[in-house]
């Protein structure tokens, strides 16, 4: 896929240093959801992104207890940052009885405030195209007044990858491109304006309330 060179540098312009982080909350070993979150944000490299992961079999996340706020591993204090700094999001997942994994759910009830105004895109490895499970991403998003793509990216391993673990799907490569690009475009298109208003207190867009 050509990538639109004018269409980036005038972005780039207005806002610069865009982060895009990564949450995979799958536990498998070869996990194939981590496998193409990964190459998701390769290659959101391209069109100007600062990418990092965070995989949270590699992290100590207790069960949220919200009469415990302050009872937060030492794993936590050191992401932190990373959640509150980043401009746009991918969440990858297995699909679960038709809903995001245990450790997926319980990383998004950790926090709120701290995905306004941000984009997210959604990363699902499931035999039935994990529909439900990008609703349910998006409907606890949307409540932290965060925007999605329109679209996810669904991975089935029986039919997308072959026996080395390889892409053999060309309809998911594609998508992986999409994501890559619009994740990163759209995204610095939202936190540009997201940011303006905030910092400029517009009483009449959800942004400016929503800090409040």
């Amino acid at each position: 896929m050509e990538i639109d060179e004018s269409v980036i540098n005038l972005i780039n312009k207005k806002i610069t240093g865009f982060k895009l982080l990564g949450i995979g909350s799958s536990l498998r070993k070869n996990s194939s959801s981590n496998k193409i979150l990964k190459m998701v944000l390769d290659k959101s490299q391209r069109y100007g992104a600062n990418t990092n992961i965070i995989e949270l079999s590699k992290i100590n996340f207790p069960i949220f207890n919200p009469n415990k706020p302050k009872e937060i591993s030492e794993d936590i204090k050191k992401i932190n940052d990373h959640i509150i700094n980043a401009d746009a999001f991918i969440l990858a997942t297995p699909d679960y009885h038709g809903s995001m994994s245990g450790g997926m759910k319980n990383f998004l009830d950790y926090y709120w405030y701290e995905f306004s105004g941000k984009i997210f895109g959604y990363i699902v490895s499931s035999h039935e195209k994990g529909l439900t499970v990008m609703d349910h991403m998006r409907t606890a998003i949307r409540q932290c007044y965060g925007w999605s793509l329109p679209y996810g990216v669904s991975i089935n391993t029986e039919y997308d990858l072959d026996e080395y673990s390889n892409i053999s799907n060309p309809k998911l490569l594609l998508r992986i491109e999409n994501m890559s690009r619009d994740i990163v475009i759209y995204g610095k298109l939202l936190r540009m304006q997201f940011i303006y208003d905030t910092n400029n207190k517009e009483p009449t867009t959800f942004a400016f309330q929503s800090k409040n």
